[in-house]
């Protein structure tokens, strides 16, 4: 049976409908930067969720070949995620979403180093596309203390889960940590494409310190 990371790290994607605290380790993502209202319809984030995919069922799919990545195990690509923020502040405005920044990933099983990344760059797109290359990322990160939670509904309402998280980390002794290096994070657990707004899963993820 293929390795599911949402089965086996429940604490990092399924977290309950109430805020939690916890302690994410260092992980690797495949990753593309961009700007810019994601909900536009030709807009870099659309063109970003098209690489992503591409690259991650290369690299899953590299099973078939005939030489295989060392270490490799079969495995359910990852949801997507996203790190968001805006220039001058603290959270998000979610009425200035033309003013947002991201950085949208999906993981990558440990198995795969930075050159089996760049292989799997040029499997999926050839060497014709190499501008492809630069908006694609190998991307390390170790998010740390944090406090998150599951929200159910549409995108436009998570400002209501957030309050909740910020309410609950301060009575357990905390304060809100977001920096140019540490961010808003969402993980996407449903298709928006195929399940209704309301009825929508995003993990919702904020760092945090001890006040």
């Amino acid at each position: 049976m293929a390795f599911d990371y949402k089965k086996e790290y429940k604490e990092f994607y399924m977290p309950k409908g109430t805020p939690s605290i916890v302690t994410v380790p260092k992980m690797n993502y495949i990753a593309v930067r961009g700007s810019g209202n994601p909900n536009d319809a030709d807009g870099e984030y659309k063109q970003a969720i098209g690489l992503l995919y591409g690259i991650a069922f290369t690299i899953k799919m590299s099973k078939k070949e005939d030489h295989q990545i060392d270490g490799y195990f079969d495995y359910v690509v990852p949801p997507l995620e996203g790190f968001w923020w805006q220039d001058g502040v603290s959270g998000i405005d979610y009425a200035r979403k033309e003013d947002f920044k991201w950085i949208s990933v999906i993981r990558l099983p440990d198995f795969v180093t930075r050159g089996r990344f760049r292989l799997g760059c040029q499997e999926s797109y050839g060497k014709e596309k190499g501008r492809i290359f630069l908006r694609l990322s190998f991307f390390t990160y170790e998010e740390g203390l944090c406090v998150q939670c599951m929200h159910i509904g549409a995108y436009d309402d998570e400002p209501v889960t957030v309050d909740a998280m910020h309410r609950f980390m301060e009575e357990q002794g905390y304060v809100l940590d977001i920096t140019d290096r540490r961010m808003h994070h969402e993980i996407y657990l449903s298709d928006a494409r195929k399940v209704a707004p309301e009825k929508l899963k995003t993990a919702i993820r904020h760092p945090i310190k001890r006040a």
